[in-house]
């Protein structure tokens, strides 16, 4: 299946500065992935060049299966796009701001077009807020605004610069939940540094930093992957036999954690969930008091990542 974004060897240059460095993005269709990095790591140059706003000095980027540099027009209809500042008449009202986004992309009788708005105003949950004024919506309400007018045309992409940046908790929580509402109606592509959030709703994870693809897959793969570390405690002489499954070949490191516990950190998952409980339980007078797997966050993969490509 093709991807809904496809970019290989991707570079853009402003004068001295190389912003994008060969740039390697495969974004499924279907997913609702999020795009992380640091500042100046290249994620608004990059969403630039794929909306036609900038182009690349070197490289090939294709969206649902076409190349951006053909620009057409019937493929730019099938993209929603939110930058990261919107601005909008602060005293256009709510219905107004939709109608005139839906000129833009939609055609047919005004009945038609009128159930459409109605539609997104459900969607984005500003029914009861249609008659309101720009200017007396909350940030989460704007950027909810954004979103509708964004997907008006019904979008197989939807791309967001930035969809929480100075939002406070609420406004974020409205986000995520109209994020999750448009799971499995088109491709959602979206830079954040909220990575809680990012964890929440993605279900894909594209990692840049300097211009450059980290890491990039499933967020269940991110999350989980073929390692895993699990708390241990011992009751016992549990160092002895700590001591002893540091030998297996499955187990890449142990820790204490303190009087009679442990991290064993391990480097395949199924050797792990099949040998771990035997291997602690052989040792003579020792009791297993407690083993479990610790989660990891995508915060803690994410700076190890972005630490790893600086130390390099």
């Amino acid at each position: 299946m093709t991807d809904a974004i496809d970019t290989r060897g991707l570079k853009k240059r402003y004068r001295k500065v190389e912003a994008l460095r060969g740039l390697d993005l495969a974004v499924p269709k279907g997913s609702i992935c999020g795009f992380l990095g640091p500042n100046g790591a290249g994620k608004t140059t990059t969403i630039r060049i794929l909306m036609g706003l900038s182009r690349p000095s070197e490289g090939w980027a294709a969206i649902l299966g076409n190349d951006i540099g053909n620009n057409e027009l019937g493929t730019r209809s099938r993209i929603g796009y939110l930058p990261q500042h919107p601005s909008f008449f602060p005293r256009a009202e709510v219905r107004d701001v939709l109608r005139f986004a839906a000129k833009c992309y939609l055609s047919g009788p005004a009945s038609q077009i009128r159930t459409r708005i109605d539609e997104i105003l459900d969607l984005v949950g500003l029914d009861n807020r249609a008659d309101r004024q720009v200017k007396n919506l909350s940030g989460g309400e704007l950027r909810r605004l954004g979103i509708g007018q964004a997907v008006i045309g019904d979008p197989d992409l939807l791309i967001l610069d930035e969809p929480f940046v100075g939002l406070d908790p609420e406004g974020r929580r409205e986000v995520l939940d109209l994020l999750s509402d448009l799971r499995g109606q088109m491709t959602v592509f979206y830079s954040s540094h909220i990575l809680d959030d990012v964890q929440r709703v993605a279900d894909h994870v594209v990692i840049v930093d300097h211009g450059m693809v980290v890491d990039q897959g499933p967020m269940n793969l991110f999350l989980g992957g073929a390692t895993a570390t699990y708390a241990v405690a011992l009751d016992g002489d549990g160092g002895a036999v700590i001591d002893r499954l540091g030998n297996e070949p499955w187990v890449q490191t142990t820790r204490s954690t303190g009087s009679g516990t442990w991290e064993v950190e391990t480097g395949d998952r199924t050797s792990a969930e099949h040998g771990l409980l035997r291997a602690l339980a052989s040792g003579n007078g020792t009791r297993v008091t407690e083993l479990r797997p610790l989660q990891r966050n995508l915060e803690d993969i994410y700076l190890d990542l972005v630490e790893e490509t600086n130390d390099d």
